[in-house]
């Protein structure tokens, strides 16, 4: 079973940065696709990057250039660095590690999420 505690949310003007970071407790990290997610009141949740456990990374066309995942497997950590905010990336954003077996089984855990709000 994973454990994953987000951080580094917070409020900032558009144009700012944060850095997000996701932190995992558990066995065999490095065999988990990691995911950010983001999600506003009543709407749907969104994916926002993946990486896997060689770092081959993926990015929503709406984050694509302005955010960057990464992970260090040593403190089973991943972390998603927003840059260039803009308000309409206001959201609740959430960690993901998913492992999928060769039978089909799919393991999948979550955060809590943390807040990010970008507003003048």
């Amino acid at each position: 079973q994973v454990q994953l505690v987000e951080s580094g949310g917070g409020s900032v003007p558009p144009g700012g940065s944060l850095r997000l970071s996701c932190a995992g407790s558990g066995k065999d990290f490095t065999v988990y696709t990691m995911g950010w997610f983001r999600q506003l009141p009543g709407k749907e949740r969104e994916l926002v990057a993946t990486i896997d456990g060689g770092r081959n990374t993926d990015y929503s066309d709406a984050v694509k250039g302005r955010f960057t995942i990464s992970r260090d497997n040593a403190i089973n950590t991943v972390y998603l660095q927003l840059n260039c905010l803009k308000p309409e990336d206001t959201a609740s954003y959430s960690c993901d590690a998913r492992r999928r077996f060769i039978n089909g089984r799919v393991d999948d855990y979550w955060g809590r999420g943390t807040q990010v709000t970008v507003s003048s």
